[in-house]
């Protein structure tokens, strides 16, 4: 049995590999548009900052802020403190170390924006 060639010019062959080499062209310039248009690099940029600064400000908090509100209420080890109604463990004191940490993170947070979003408009006046 024989098989049969298709019959393709070299004209055609030439075409289609260019037509092909086009569309990975036109991917990479809609992959590039794409993160130019959405701010991916910035918007990483800005995910790897939020991280540290988050760190940062944990560390502020368990190291420096919690002592003195640890001073402040009695027993010492609040942060601890568990409440148990039969088997089931409830912590309030990790609740609340945690609740005041995100307090405070959102303060500094909202104090970062508003020092930035003034001097934005203060440069565009």
């Amino acid at each position: 049995m024989e098989i049969k060639k298709p019959e393709v010019s070299e004209k055609e062959l030439k075409a289609g590999v260019m037509n092909l080499s086009k569309g990975a062209q036109g991917f990479s310039e809609e992959f590039m548009d794409f993160l130019k248009k959405y701010q991916v690099i910035g918007l990483a940029v800005a995910f790897v900052i939020g991280t540290a600064a988050s760190t940062l400000v944990t560390a502020l908090v368990k190291d420096i802020i919690m002592p003195f509100v640890g001073v402040i209420i009695p027993g010492g080890d609040w942060q601890n403190m568990v409440l148990q109604i039969g088997p089931i463990k409830f912590m309030p004191g990790d609740f609340a170390s945690a609740l005041i940490n995100f307090v405070i993170i959102a303060l500094v947070i909202f104090l970062l924006v508003k020092y930035i979003m003034k001097g934005d408009v203060s440069n565009k006046v």
